[in-house]
């Protein structure tokens, strides 16, 4: 067992707070896994964590990249791996928290997809996606490889397109690939946790409430902001849940308290989802919250299975 702990869970469930306690008992050093959290300026939207919620602890991968910049997991893990290693060779835990599956399993696995070389092929799907729509490009990819167009969503254009190109760069569909990485040992081993809540109730309520204190905070004048910079309503860090909603009613389109409903309900949705996510991984151990438990409760659990491992490091 190697002295990382990944600690996952949906959005607004107490990440940051347990990787932070845990790091302060375990000599440790936070590694963000999260999509969003790797823009520069988007702090108040991503819910990034400000210093003092860091309590001193070191993070490392946030603010990495700039928000009109194309992020992927590729270069997530490049970025990621050597300050793991370089937290361990100091004699340090590495605590991986985040709720960014794909980017948390491509880092552990240690074998993400290197990028292709420039053959035209992914623009020639992005035009094709734009002239025939991602309804077609969908079927498309039903017809190589049901079992990944089965698991991906008409709006997840981004996967879609990387599936097809992996397919017409190597002739082997992705779901080949990821089968033929599971055979591969992992690079690192550390002990999975994460976080839900036994009444899902609970944690919709955090959510609307952190959309409410992202507002008070000032995510409104962030994305006037963002876009005072030049950053194009288009790019990938303007999608995110919690701005593109929020865009419009800048724009005028919608108010601003049916943009808040927006945000509320992605966001509830996206929780779904990276619970179904996280769910198919075996090693994790869940870590519950009942009604009212804070998060000192949230830490014993956590410690209790730390030391069921028989780690010295812990």
């Amino acid at each position: 067992m190697d002295n990382i702990i990944c600690i996952a869970g949906p959005t607004a469930s107490g990440k940051t707070a347990l990787a932070v306690e845990l790091a302060k008992v375990t000599n440790g050093e936070v590694v963000s896994c999260d999509s969003m959290q790797v823009y520069r300026y988007m702090d108040i939207g991503t819910a990034k964590p400000t210093q003092e919620e860091m309590q001193g602890v070191a993070h490392h991968m946030l603010s990495v990249a700039q928000p009109d910049e194309d992020f992927s997991v590729s270069r997530y893990c490049d970025m990621a791996a050597p300050i793991v290693d370089d937290i361990l060779s100091r004699g340090k835990t590495a605590i991986i928290a985040g709720g960014t599956g794909l980017y948390m399993d491509a880092l552990i696995r240690g074998n993400p997809f290197a990028p292709f070389p420039s053959t035209g092929v992914r623009e020639r799907l992005e035009a094709q996606a734009d002239k025939d729509g991602m309804e077609h490009m969908l079927n498309l990819l039903q017809s190589i490889d049901p079992e990944a167009a089965d698991r991906l969503h008409l709006a997840d254009r981004k996967r879609i397109i990387r599936a097809l190109e992996v397919y017409y760069e190597t002739g082997q569909t992705i779901s080949e690939h990821n089968r033929k990485t599971q055979e591969i040992p992992p690079r690192y081993n550390p002990v999975w946790l994460a976080l839900e809540d036994v009444d899902r109730q609970d944690l919709y309520d955090r959510i609307d409430r952190r959309v409410d204190t992202m507002l008070q905070m000032g995510l409104l004048d962030e994305i006037r902001s963002l876009l005072s910079r030049g950053i194009p309503e288009k790019a990938t860090a303007m999608q995110a849940i919690g701005y593109k909603e929020f865009l419009s009613a800048l724009k005028g389109e919608i108010t601003v308290e049916a943009a808040a409903d927006q945000v509320r309900q992605a966001s509830r949705n996206y929780a779904k989802r990276q619970l179904t996510w996280f769910r198919r991984n075996k090693a994790i151990c869940w870590l519950r919250r009942d009604r009212g438990e804070k998060t000192e409760e949230i830490v014993a659990k956590a410690r209790q299975v730390l030391t069921n491992y028989d780690n010295e490091i812990w």
